[in-house]
């Protein structure tokens, strides 16, 4: 089974040459449609823990949150801005700091509100 996967990984990957040449969006020439979409991605994955961190303050109560998630998920966030620091990506670098501090803003809510509770 792995060994399919790594077959069709290349497969997929062999045929992504085309990718390099990135046209223009149709309503803003200057600005590439990878662009746009890396954009609306970032934005999307930074602010996607912040609906729960929102429900813990607005409740005042650590109760149905799983700190694990949003530590793995800001661990991994980190190492996203290490590799955006890497491809010298700044909106890499900037989505993913933003999402480090909601996940960390998460995570102490989570400790203070559970703290409170006992």
């Amino acid at each position: 089974m792995g060994f399919l996967v790594v077959v069709l990984s290349a497969v997929c990957l062999s045929g992504c040459e085309r990718l390099r040449s990135d046209s223009a969006t149709l309503f803003f020439p200057g600005l590439l449609r990878s662009e746009l979409f890396g954009f609306l991605a970032g934005l999307g994955t930074t602010f996607a823990g912040l609906p729960d961190l929102l429900k813990m303050l607005k409740r005042r109560s650590s109760l149905g949150m799983n700190p694990t998630m949003a530590g793995l998920t800001g661990t991994f966030q980190i190492l996203w801005v290490y590799y955006g620091l890497l491809i010298v990506s700044r909106p890499v670098i900037g989505w993913n700091l933003i999402g480090v501090c909601i996940n960390l803003l998460s995570v102490a809510a989570y400790f203070r509100f559970a703290r409170e509770g006992k």
